[in-house]
């Protein structure tokens, strides 16, 4: 089996999930014995670019004629089976699926982010879950409010994209979502179900499960989506100590936050960013990782780490958390808020007596993203850590292991002709 995979990197000096995430998954089609082509570009190369490349640049979102160029001269020499498609932001263009199609040469794409939608991607705007744009012909809020890169010309850039390429996103031929609430976000996109594949992402086993270490562990970029302000106000309502060390890695705008709590109290570290050994020791070291998002996050890679450790998680009931710690309750409605997301998740779950407004999942608990919610579920995730361990791991074996991935990825492509749904 012969496949592109087509995937614009983030910058290097951006730490992108994005970019680890497509690396691990050549190396696993790779090692599973198919022939891997890869179609890259890097952000990092704008710089460097001639006068005349840098030109094209603002219609390269659009159509990028060099990478039509490049990839129809790799199609015709190499005739793939698939073309898999990650990032085509902004030097590869979602053209590319055209150019596939044109050869033959069925697309599919793994979705990353709700850019079909979303000039940002991420349905987040000042401090809270924004969808203003969904449904509209052209995103004239992504253009109001600079939702691209705090630019109103890019974000003009970006929402027309969109409306460009609603056709060319209703043709690839085969959608992998990597949780079920993007499966519902493609579903209410108008992709049909039967072009639509849930199949997570994976992390390299690291073995058997070590003892439980102490307290928690957060690890995500210090942003504002992420909830580290949401993690620290909840921590504040506990007495110094009562819940053991909260660990906190990562880097990012928010950093001072975490600096200042830090210093303010000794059950506060601050670990700065890891390297993957640095992940695999703060994991271990901690009982429950903390998924606190405030968007919908698409899947959060701390959580399959934790899991492929035998580690619970304690996430907020938005995006793809409650599928990876298997307490899918019914997904939230476009622009659901933190009283809706409260009332799914009311009473508990598992029929379990939990207390109010916490759900008990497979490896997990989520509550609402709000300071109260998370602040009544830490000393129960701290007191039901030890009896969620082994689901944990099993969760990781069955679900997110390599082997169990990579197949579920072979069985996508094998199930592909060469006869791409028509333009």
């Amino acid at each position: 089996m012969r496949i592109v995979v087509a995937h614009n990197r983030y910058r290097e000096a951006q730490p992108s999930g994005e970019n680890t995430i497509v690396d691990s998954e050549i190396a696993q089609l790779t090692a599973a014995g198919v022939e891997v082509l890869p179609f890259i570009r890097s952000s990092d190369e704008i710089p460097s670019m001639s006068k005349s490349a840098k030109a094209l640049l603002p219609i390269s979102p659009i159509w990028a004629p060099r990478a039509q160029h490049d990839l129809s001269r790799l199609l015709t020499e190499h005739r793939p089976d698939v073309l898999h498609l990650h990032n085509p932001y902004p030097l590869i263009s979602p053209w590319v699926v055209r150019t596939a199609h044109r050869h033959g040469v069925p697309v599919v794409q793994t979705v990353h982010n709700y850019r079909q939608v979303c000039s940002s991607g991420i349905y987040f705007r000042d401090g809270v879950i924004c969808q203003d744009c969904k449904g509209r012909a052209l995103g004239v809020p992504a253009i109001k409010h600079r939702c691209y890169r705090d630019s109103a010309v890019q974000s003009a850039l970006m929402a027309t994209t969109l409306a460009v390429h609603r056709g060319t996103w209703r043709s690839v031929d085969r959608y992998i979502a990597l949780t079920t609430a993007i499966a519902d976000h493609l579903s209410d996109y108008g992709i049909p179900d039967d072009r639509i594949v849930v199949k997570p992402n994976s992390v390299p086993d690291p073995g058997g499960p070590s003892p439980l270490g102490d307290g928690f562990l957060y690890m995500a970029r210090l942003s504002p989506e992420k909830g580290v302000d949401l993690l620290l106000d909840a921590w504040r309502r506990h007495p110094v100590g009562s819940l053991g060390t909260l660990r906190v890695a990562g880097d990012g705008e928010l950093r001072h936050l975490v600096e200042a709590a830090a210093a303010e109290r000794p059950d506060v570290v601050y670990l700065g960013q890891l390297d993957r050994a640095g992940v695999q020791a703060a994991v271990e070291a901690s009982a429950v990782v903390i998924a606190a998002a405030m968007w919908h996050d698409v899947l959060p890679t701390v959580i399959i780490e934790a899991l492929a450790s035998g580690r619970p998680v304690l996430g907020t009931a938005l995006g793809g958390i409650p599928y990876l710690v298997g307490a899918d309750a019914p997904h939230e409605p476009a622009g659901t808020g933190p009283a809706e997301i409260a009332s799914t998740v009311a009473g508990g779950g598992g029929g379990s007596a939990m207390p109010a407004g916490i759900g008990l999942g497979e490896a997990g608990w989520v509550v609402a993203p709000e300071p109260a919610a998370l602040a009544d579920a830490l000393p129960v995730a701290r007191a039901g850590a030890q009896g969620l361990t082994v689901a944990a791991r099993a969760r990781y074996e069955r679900t997110f292991h390599p082997d169990v991935v990579t197949k579920k990825l072979l069985d996508i492509y094998a199930s592909l002709s060469r006869t791409p749904q028509a333009l």
